[in-house]
């Protein structure tokens, strides 16, 4: 037996003389009905949870829960849901600090990939900046897990790097270098904290923060303040005489 609900020239013609009935047509739904269905949801399945706070598993539980008149809603957003799973997983590749050789430079830095920033510290020990650097990228590696964090001895990625342009940071997107710090009053000295840093980082682009800068204490210049009052000292001298 034929299957009305196929379509076909003969089902078309058995439809035109009423002799089996319409084909119904699939209901086109609205915003407003997928924002019904999660507002539904949410008061009569989750009873307290989101569902966009589910996982996939669990949506796949909350299904039989659905009317019928609903099921194609659900999975609708069911698929907008892993979507959005497949896309944070993609972004959140990194997460932490890796240690890099001179080796590994062309793969994890020039050839990072399409859309990928880069933040290497090439650094030494021993060096009380250096080290107080690497803990705060630690933790702004945990914090921006879509942006790759790198560290490199430098005596590994750069020999006859001088220690007096230590630490240094380099920032590249896509492979091309975008912005550089080098040496440790770039960086501010030991009175670096890490949401200066975090702001450094952010207005080049390589993490997504809206950190606003922060605020430092004026600090004048020694050597101009040395040289002020050396002038003063001379002065009063001469008056004297």
């Amino acid at each position: 037996m034929q299957n009305p609900d196929e379509d076909t020239q003969w089902n078309d013609a058995l439809r035109r003389h009423n002799i089996i009935p319409q084909k119904e047509k699939e209901k086109e739904f609205t915003e407003d009905d997928i924002v019904n269905l999660l507002e539904q949801t949410v008061e009569s399945i989750q009873k307290g949870k989101g569902l966009a706070e589910l996982t996939l598993d669990e949506l796949n539980d909350k299904e039989d829960d659905i009317d019928e008149d609903d099921e194609r809603i659900f999975e609708e957003y069911r698929r907008q849901r892993l979507a959005e799973l497949k896309a944070a997983q993609a972004n959140a590749r990194f997460g932490d600090v890796v240690e890099i050789s001179k080796a590994d430079y062309v793969t994890q830095v020039n050839n990072a990939g399409e859309g990928i920033w880069v933040v290497l510290h090439v650094y030494k020990d021993g060096i009380p900046i250096c080290k107080l650097i690497n803990n705060y990228l630690t933790n702004l590696a945990r914090n921006f897990p879509q942006t790759k964090f790198l560290k490199s001895v430098s005596s590994v990625c750069i020999p006859n790097y001088p220690d007096k342009n230590l630490p240094t940071i380099f920032v590249y997107f896509e492979g091309d270098l975008k912005k550089q710090w080098i040496g440790p009053f770039s960086f501010g000295g030991m009175n670096l904290k890490q949401d200066e840093l975090e702001w450094m980082l952010a207005q080049t682009g390589a993490i997504q923060s809206d950190i606003e800068k922060p605020e430092k204490p004026e600090i004048e210049d020694v050597m101009t303040s040395a040289i002020r009052q050396s002038r003063i000292d001379n002065k009063d001298s001469d008056d004297d005489e």
